[in-house]
């Protein structure tokens, strides 16, 4: 296949799904399972056709319990099969915490190495498209926390075909958190190339005066302020870690060396979230660089509020570059 048949444009939704089906087609042993994932092709419409071609048997509409959902995965990885679940929402995941972190990121360890789960837990997660309670949250912390869990998310549709044939791949559980909001944003995906390793932080663009990272549906807001802080002579460097267990702190502490300022941004509550992990690991490692102490934008320490007001909520471009504009007053 030559680049340019092998180079399409897809919706990130879109994206996930052929990834999916390219997954399902190399390996046999590759099941996706979750509620509405089958007939309905999921709420999202991400798995849609796929129960259609590769049968009820490897596209599997499971009862609504998330606890039964993940403890059967574990299950089918201990007999050699690589499952795909699916958690409708965000906040439906809570019922599964237990299984999830008491079992599925445990068990490598308590087997001394001998017993590997290859499961991808694949999660829609974040707000913007104006739902009820319980589906727009971003639980992404409480898991990274986790010893034995590894935390990704894809901010393009490049990144959500090649990121999730990675985490399948992988012989850990992987937690695939994929931004709702984003579904519809379309990019080019090149389904011949060679991606780079899963949890490998990226530079999608260069700057000089400030360091924004973010992830997941935050990257398209840092890259909206960076682009209109251009317009006031000022040059943002944006991060998107891509990963959030294990932070790529190489990349993203080079990038601070260069500019000696970050800010870092996330839907999640800035209280006790990833943000500070990234702000105390940069603070330890950049010290000497820092012309201003690392910043943190984020959701309020509250619970997700009623759609009609989310957007007050929602770390936005304003906040954002609100944040920009602290970082570069020191």
């Amino acid at each position: 296949m030559s680049t340019e048949q092998s180079v399409v444009k897809l919706p990130l939704a879109k994206a996930i799904n052929q990834s999916l089906r390219t997954a399902l087609e190399n390996d046999p042993k590759v099941l996706v399972m979750g509620e509405d994932v089958g007939k309905l092709g999921g709420v999202f419409r991400v798995t849609d056709g796929l129960q259609k071609d590769f049968g009820e048997e490897r596209i599997i509409d499971t009862p609504l319990a998330e606890s039964g959902i993940i403890g059967t995965a574990i299950g089918l990885a201990l007999r050699g099969y690589r499952p795909v679940t699916e958690i409708q929402f965000d906040g439906f995941v809570y019922p599964a915490y237990d299984q999830i972190v008491t079992q599925l990121a445990k068990m490598h360890a308590r087997a001394l190495g001998m017993v590997r789960l290859p499961v991808v837990i694949r999660i829609p997660y974040a707000g913007g498209i104006g739902a009820v309670e319980h589906h727009s949250e971003s639980p992404e912390a409480l898991f990274a926390h986790v010893a034995g869990l590894k935390i990704v998310t894809p901010a393009n549709a490049s990144d959500g075909y090649w990121m999730l044939q990675q985490a399948i791949e992988c012989d850990d559980p992987v937690i695939f958190f994929e931004p709702k909001s984003r579904y519809w944003d379309k990019g080019e995906v090149d389904t011949a190339g060679i991606p780079g390793p899963l949890h490998a932080a990226r530079v999608v663009r260069e700057g000089t005066d400030l360091t924004i990272a973010a992830y997941g549906p935050m990257v398209r807001t840092a890259l909206q302020a960076a682009t209109a802080a251009e317009e006031e002579g000022r040059s943002l460097e944006v991060v998107d870690l891509r990963s959030i267990s294990p932070i790529d702190f190489d990349t993203l502490s080079a990038s601070v060396r260069k500019t000696g300022r970050l800010v870092v941004t996330h839907e999640a509550p800035v209280f006790f979230g990833t943000g500070a992990e990234v702000a105390a690991r940069i603070t330890e490692r950049c010290f000497y660089h820092l012309e201003a102490p690392v910043l943190r934008v984020g959701g309020f320490h509250a619970p997700y509020p009623p759609a009609r007001v989310e957007e007050e909520y929602l770390p936005g471009l304003d906040r954002l570059l609100d944040g920009v504009d602290r970082a570069l007053a020191y």
